[in-house]
Formats: structure tokens, C-alpha cells, sequence
């Protein structure tokens, strides 16, 4: 190991070396290339870091001058990639090493007087590195090595084609090493066709699936599970807090929802900018920020300090999100906490993920209110501010106070005011098993609701339903029986819902300007409408071919009356020319004389002959 890069790993407080770091440092590795996979948190970062050490010095402590580029590393999305690139930067530091980021989002004048400076170490995600390429604002003619981090996202997201560009621009004489969570089939292509007898790695660690983390699945009500995730926050109090949500408008929702319960709260999201991304990050790791709600654009690379909970707002789609979502706690040596809430319907789905990871989690409900108070009464006896004796400059308040009030009324007060500074934790539901089937046969107790307009305003219950549940603050599952009459429109609703429905409504309780909502009684079978009479078709009727039960992919042609016959052609007697001395002949088709067949052109000077001939002939046989 170089002793730069010593000396900085030394100075950041590093005492030994994780199992991945070991491994791709191997002094018999020498110049080969790597296939590498491990585990997230296992400080992929500062491995590859360490390992292009010597491809990148040589027999040198330190760099020449920045000129052209030496080293690229690519990596998937723009957090990870200025991540990587601050932890190079300090890496290499004491080398001179000068390392530049090209990312999609930040300005690209920029990074083309950056790099025409100059730099050791360019860090780039795959379709800005590309743009520049094709520009001509970098140089890959001096590259030793290029490193792909999160090799199988950047393939999932669809940057196979740039990858491909650039490595095949590159020199061949490169180091090439490629960093992956798992090694798929891809991966194993896209090593076989870029890398030159390339030394595959496998920490032990990644057989050990997130060892350093503890698994929870919290069933909860429906309609609770914002509450259990304020409650969670609550009990836990972590320093760092990561709630992952599947759709922005989550994040939104979410976001909106923890700040005005006092919680110092952060989103990130893919409709944010890339400025307004940074200052997020940054502000969970100084501390002015301790819950970030994000969709999985962060479950990536991306590295907090202190986060010790993740949170599964909503659940993942598939296993490699639910192991890449928790990987962000846990890391290098940290415990962590990552829990799953689900509701009764979403159980099935969480067991099904949580045996795909192959992680054993503990099952249970989320902390209630209570369990919330008694946690944070164990963290105030527990704070250190009652192991410290009072100083010389507290002496004389301390005894204005207890002048004052006595040790009852100061308690007191002392915890009226640590309460003050904390949220008041979530009442929750009971969690109640679900059953389709039991579902479906029995609704419960319910009330009915008339909504004005029906059959006549165009009332349909795919567009009806799901704009009942956004005004009325409810699910799918809360609604019954939907009966589209002919003026109005009857709704069956839960009973538990209906304080919360008639307050989302509001005082004028409308569906729109012109469709007020009214509750009524239990509608009698009367309201349900007639039904309307069958009547068959006659059998003599003729049936439209779009009726005929028997599908057909051509609309038939008219059947043809067989009793009546097509009338036959009759050819129209020829003409007779009647001679003055009784000779009768038939006219040719040729035209109205008897003359002799042409041939060839009919103008022709022998045509013309002919025709001259058999007239005269004519005239003689008459005569």
C-alpha cells in the first residue's frame, strides 16, 4: 500500500481493513482485473480506491501534474457518484491526486474547464461521461483503469449502451474493475467481454445476508400506518432515520406530515434538483436533519452517518430493493434496524419478501403510545446530565428553585418540559387478521350515502370510486354496495369510517358543486331499479352479423337467394346486310364491308392495297 494512502486511512481512523478491502489489496493480484461482489456497506469505496493505488502511481508516492485523465470510475446515479468522489478526494489527498466529477444535472461548462485543467481521477455517471466523449471534452487516451461501481444497477436502469461506448473508446491496455452486489448473468457477459482474464472475488460476508441488521415486520391497522411510522420514529429516537416510499406523492404526503409533527425532516426524490438533492443529503449529515423520506432513488450507494433505522413506509417491489433499501444501515461493523409496516392485507406480501432475502425478522405490532412513553421515560433516567454534579456556576439557581418550589413541582416541570421537545406519540388500532374470503362475504356494519347524479350525468363507478375515496379521506376497502341509478348514486360505507368521511367532506358534504352527499336509511330492494324485461329476438328477424354468437373475423357477404337464378347472356343478333338483288351475307367483326384481314399496321401502304382489292373484287362477284 502506498504510504500516502496510509497515512490518510490513519488520519480518517481506520484500524483495520474490512474483509472486501483485504481482498482486493492482495499484493498477488498485481495488475489483473477484478470481478468483485459484496455486500453494501462493506466499503466497496475505499477497496477499489486502495486497489487502483498502484496502477495509478507506479513506483511514485505521488502524482505528477493533472493532465490528462488516469482512472474512471462510473457509478450509477448522482448521489453515489459525489459520494464516491469525496471519499477519493480525502483518499488521495496526500498524493496530490486531483479528482473531478462529470454527473447528469450539474453544469456541463463546468466540468469542461475542469477537465480541460486537467485531473488524475475523473468520477462520471455513464450518460454525461458519454456526452463528453462525444464532445471531445475529455481525453481517454492516458486511462490505466476504469472502475464500474454498481454494476448491475447501472444495467437495470438502462445504461448498457453507454457503458459499452465507453469502455470501447478506452484503451485496451486498461485495468478494468467491476463492483456488483450480485453477479447475474449480465454482469458475467459484460465481464467476459470487457475484462482479460478478470480474478472473481466473493466476500464471505455476502453469504451472511445483512448479519449486522435487525429485521421487523409491525402489522397495523388499516389506515394506521402513518401513525406506526411516527410511532417507530418515536420509539427509536436514532440519529439518523431513512423512510423509503414507492411513489413521490408519498414522500410528499409523508414529509408534510412528520414536519408538522415537529420532526426535522428532509425528502428526497427524483422531481427534486439536483441542488436541492445535495442540501438534503448534507443536512442529514451535519445533523440539522434526522429523517430523510425518500423513494428509492436513494437506496443506491448512498452513505449517511448515524443512520441506524429504515423504515419500509411502503413495502418493496421485489427482494433485491427490500436488501438495497436496508443496506443503508448496518454498515461496516454498525447495527442496524430495518422494519417493514404492513397492513393485514400487505402480510402476505412482507413473508414473501422476507423469505426471498432469506432474513429471519421479528414479528409484531408497532409500539403503541404507551410503549412510546415508557422508552423515552428509560432514555431520560438513563442521560448522562444525572451522572454529572452540579457545577459552581449552577449553585445559585439551583437553590432559587428550590426556595421557590419544592422537589415535587420542580420534577415536575422538568418533565413537562422534556416532553415539550418531543412529539406525543400516535394512538393505534387493533391489527385484525384478514381473510379475502371472509372479506368478501361479509362487509359489516355500514351507513348509506345518496350522491346526486346518477345514469343521467354520466356516473361511472371506475372514475365514481376513486374520487369519493380522495375527498372523503378513505380506502377502497371502507366502501360497500355502489348503486348507479338513474338521478342518483347510492354508497355503502364502513361505520368505522364515518366520523373521519363526514370531516373530509367538510360543512357543505359535496361530491361537486352540483352533487351534494346526503346519508339516508338502508335503501329497500325498490331502489335498486327494474330490471329490464328480456325479450328474444324473433327467429324470422334477420340477425346483424355483429350479434352472431359464432365470432367471425370478416363481416360475411349477403347470402345468395338459391331459388333465384342468375339470368343468362344473350348475345345480340348480328346485324344483316340485305343486298338489292336478294344476296344476304353476314357482316364481319372487323367492321361493316366484307374486306380482307389487315395486318401489321392498318395505314400501311399493303393494308391499304388490300382493301382496295377486295373492293374492287366485291363489285365484280355482284355485278
Amino acid at each position: 500500500m502506498k504510504q500516502a494512502l496510509a497515512t490518510a486511512l490513519q488520519t480518517r481512523g481506520f484500524e483495520t481493513l474490512t474483509q472486501v478491502q483485504k481482498a482486493v489489496t492482495d499484493p498477488d493480484l498485481g495488475t489483473s482485473d477484478l470481478l468483485v461482489s459484496a455486500q453494501t456497506g462493506s466499503g466497496k469505496t475505499v477497496g477499489f480506491g486502495l486497489a487502483l493505488g498502484p496502477t495509478l502511481l507506479g513506483e511514485e508516492e505521488l502524482f505528477d501534474p493533472a493532465g490528462k485523465p488516469l482512472a474512471l470510475v462510473i457509478a450509477p446515479t448522482r448521489e453515489l457518484a459525489m459520494q464516491v468522489m469525496r471519499e477519493l478526494s480525502w483518499l488521495y489527498a496526500k498524493a496530490n491526486a486531483q479528482v473531478t466529477s462529470c454527473v447528469g444535472g450539474m453544469d456541463m461548462r463546468d466540468e469542461r474547464r475542469a477537465l480541460s485543467r486537467g485531473a488524475h481521477i475523473v468520477v462520471a455517471t455513464p450518460g454525461r461521461l458519454r456526452d463528453h466523449i462525444m464532445r471531445g471534452s475529455i481525453d481517454l487516451s492516458g486511462i490505466r483503469a476504469i472502475v464500474l461501481d454498481e454494476a448491475d444497477e447501472m444495467l437495470d436502469l438502462g445504461f448498457r449502451e453507454d457503458l459499452e461506448f465507453i469502455l470501447e473508446a478506452s484503451p485496451k491496455t486498461r485495468r478494468t474493475l467491476l463492483f456488483s452486489a450480485t453477479v447475474p448473468r449480465t454482469i458475467a457477459n459484460l465481464a467476459k467481454k470487457f475484462q482479460n482474464d478478470a480474478v472473481r472475488i466473493s466476500t464471505m460476508s455476502e453469504r451472511q445476508q445483512h448479519a449486522d441488521i435487525e429485521y421487523h415486520q409491525m402489522t397495523v391497522a388499516n389506515r394506521d400506518e402513518e401513525k406506526a411510522i411516527i410511532n417507530v420514529l418515536r420509539y427509536y429516537e436514532s440519529p439518523g432515520s431513512l423512510v423509503f416510499c414507492n411513489t413521490r406523492d408519498m414522500v410528499n404526503r409523508l414529509t408534510t406530515r412528520l414536519s408538522n409533527r415537529g420532526f426535522s425532516v428532509v425528502s428526497l426524490s427524483g422531481e427534486l434538483s439536483q441542488n436541492e438533492r445535495t442540501h438534503a443529503l448534507q443536512a442529514m449529515r451535519d445533523g440539522r436533519a434526522r429523517v430523510c423520506v425518500a423513494t428509492d432513488v436513494a437506496a443506491r450507494g448512498i452513505d449517511l452517518p448515524n443512520l441506524d433505522l429504515v423504515i419500509h413506509a411502503d413495502l418493496p417491489q421485489n427482494v433485491e430493493t427490500l436488501l438495497h433499501r436496508s443496506g443503508r444501515t448496518g454498515r461496516a461493523g454498525r447495527k442496524g434496524v430495518s422494519i417493514l409496516i404492513a397492513n393485514p392485507k400487505a402480510v402476505r406480501k412482507a413473508n414473501r419478501l422476507l423469505q426471498g432475502a432469506k432474513v429471519q425478522a421479528q414479528i409484531g405490532n408497532a409500539p403503541s403510545a404507551e410503549a412510546v412513553i415508557t422508552q423515552d421515560e428509560a432514555r431520560m433516567m438513563a442521560d448522562e446530565a444525572w451522572q454529572n454534579a452540579p457545577t459552581e456556576a449552577e449553585a445559585d439557581s439551583i437553590t432559587k428553585l428550590l426556595n421557590l418550589h419544592g422537589p415535587d413541582q420542580i420534577a415536575a416541570a422538568y418533565l413537562r418540559l422534556y416532553k415539550s421537545r418531543q412529539s406525543a406519540p400516535e394512538e393505534l388500532g387493533e391489527p385484525t387478521s384478514f381473510n379475502p374470503s371472509e372479506a368478501k362475504r361479509s362487509f359489516g356494519p355500514s351507513v348509506w350515502f345518496s350522491v346526486a347524479g346518477g345514469q343521467n350525468a354520466g356516473v361511472e363507478v371506475r372514475r365514481f370510486l376513486p374520487r369519493l375515496c380522495k375527498i372523503g379521506g378513505i380506502t377502497k376497502d371502507d366502501i360497500g354496495a355502489i348503486r348507479v341509478q338513474h338521478r342518483e348514486t347510492l354508497v355503502e360505507l364502513r361505520t368505522n369510517v364515518l366520523e373521519d368521511f363526514l370531516q373530509n367532506l367538510g360543512p357543505k358534504s359535496e361530491f361537486d358543486k352540483k352533487s351534494p352527499i346526503t346519508q339516508i336509511d338502508t335503501p329497500s330492494p325498490a331502489h335498486r331499479g327494474p330490471k329490464p324485461k328480456f325479450q328474444p329476438k324473433k327467429p324470422n328477424a334477420p340477425v346483424d352479423w355483429n350479434d352472431d354468437p359464432t365470432p367471425r373475423r370478416k363481416k360475411p357477404k349477403p347470402a345468395d337467394d338459391k331459388n333465384k337464378s342468375k339470368p343468362k347472356f344473350k348475345k345480340k343478333a348480328q346485324p344483316e346486310d340485305t343486298r338489292p338483288d336478294g344476296v344476304v351475307t353476314k357482316r364481319k367483326k372487323g367492321g361493316g364491308k366484307n374486306l380482307a384481314p389487315t395486318v401489321g399496321k392498318p395505314n400501311s401502304k399493303k393494308n391499304k392495297a388490300r382493301r382496295a382489292k377486295a373492293a374492287i373484287e366485291g363489285k365484280g362477284a355482284r355485278g
